[in-house]
């Protein structure tokens, strides 16, 4: 229910942070900057692959394959998120200013 109530309260230029891959999807379609807490940006090339791998590896896990999960959460992976939002907070200030949106740019 709370994905249902991000993806109807979003807005094309907004800038959401999210590791549930098919609300990632579902925002992209609407034209949000998606990024990772990892600091990777989902866009449309790329949210497609990760919501395939995703189910993949679920599927795996389902038939009793230990997987493994994420790797570890450390300094490096905090700069790279950091940068990432600073980044995309950045660009979309920028683009109100012009008056501009996502996809013109």
């Amino acid at each position: 229910m709370a994905d249902g109530y991000i993806v109807t309260h979003a807005e094309a230029d907004d800038v959401a942070i999210t590791a549930d891959i098919p609300l990632a999807a579902a925002l992209v379609g609407l034209g949000l900057v998606v990024i990772d807490p990892r600091g990777d940006l989902y866009d449309a090339d790329n949210v497609r692959e990760r919501l395939s791998i995703r189910d993949f590896m679920h599927q795996l896990r389902e038939e009793g394959v230990m997987t493994g999960g994420p790797a570890a959460f450390d300094t490096r992976t905090r700069r790279l998120f950091a940068q990432a939002l600073d980044r995309e907070l950045t660009r979309a200030i920028r683009r109100q200013g012009d008056g501009r949106s996502r996809s013109t740019t």
